[in-house]
C-alpha cells in the first residue's frame, strides 16, 4: 500500500510504480488474520469480490466460486449462501483464503492468517496452504512470528529485524545459520524439535 522510498519492487517482471494502482490491488490476493469479509454479503458474494470487480461474466463467477469453496472444504452447496457470521473461525478464514484465489492474482499476499485460530485448526489450514500452493502455483509471502510455522510452510525465509533485511535462507539454510537474531529465534524451539528437523 506504500510506495518504496528506495529501489524497486517488480511484480511479474514489471515495476509496480508502473502499474496503476487499482489494477496492481486487484492482482493480489490478500488474506488478513481478521479474516476482512464484508459480513452483510454471502460466502459466495464474498469469493466473487474482485471477479466482480474485474468484471468477470457472472457464470464464470459462479463456476470460480464453487470451485474455490470445494477446494477449501466448504462445498458451495452448503456453504455458498450462508453469512461470515454463521462460520467457525476456521471456516472464515478458508473464505478468505477463497476470496484471495479468486480473480487468479500473480502474487499472495498472508499476513499471520491462522494466529487467531486454534492449534488443531491451526495445523489444517497450514496443510490446506502447502496443497493449494502446489495445486495454483502461485508466489505466496506468508508473514509469521512464528518460527515452526516458517520452518514449516516456507520455501525461503526472510527475516527482518527492526525494518533490516537480516537473512534470506532456505529452511535448512536457516537452521544452521549463526546470524545471532536467527540462533534468538531458534532458540524458542525445543531441542527435540530442531533435531526433528534438522535431520
Amino acid at each position: 500500500m506504500l510506495e518504496p522510498s528506495s529501489g524497486s519492487i517488480l511484480l511479474d517482471g514489471k515495476n509496480i510504480n508502473q502499474i496503476d494502482p487499482i489494477e496492481l490491488r486487484r492482482n493480489i490476493g490478500y488474506v488478513i488474520q481478521e479474516y476482512g469479509l464484508l459480513p452483510h454479503w454471502t460466502v459466495a458474494q464474498n469469493v466473487s469480490l474482485v471477479p466482480r470487480l474485474k468484471g468477470w461474466p457472472k457464470q464464470a463467477q459462479r463456476e470460480r466460486e464453487r470451485e474455490l469453496l470445494d477446494q477449501v472444504g466448504l462445498p458451495a452447496a452448503e456453504f455458498a449462501s450462508r453469512y461470515p457470521r454463521e462460520l467457525s473461525g476456521g471456516q472464515r478464514q478458508r473464505v478468505a483464503v477463497a476470496r484471495a484465489l479468486a480473480a487468479s492474482p500473480a502474487l499472495l499476499l498472508f499476513d499471520e492468517p491462522f494466529g487467531a485460530l486454534d492449534p488443531l485448526t491451526r495445523h489444517e489450514m497450514q496443510q490446506q496452504f502447502l496443497a493449494l500452493r502446489q495445486r495454483y502455483q502461485i508466489a505466496s509471502i506468508f508473514v509469521t512470528h512464528d518460527v515452526l510455522e516458517a520452518l514449516s510452510l516456507a520455501t525461503r525465509i526472510a527475516l527482518l529485524e527492526q525494518g533490516r533485511l537480516e537473512l534470506v535462507a532456505t529452511p535448512r539454510e536457516f537452521l544452521q545459520s549463526t546470524a545471532p537474531v536467527a540462533r534468538l529465534f531458534l532458540n524458542t524451539l525445543p531441542p527435540q524439535f530442531l533435531a526433528h528437523l534438522a535431520s
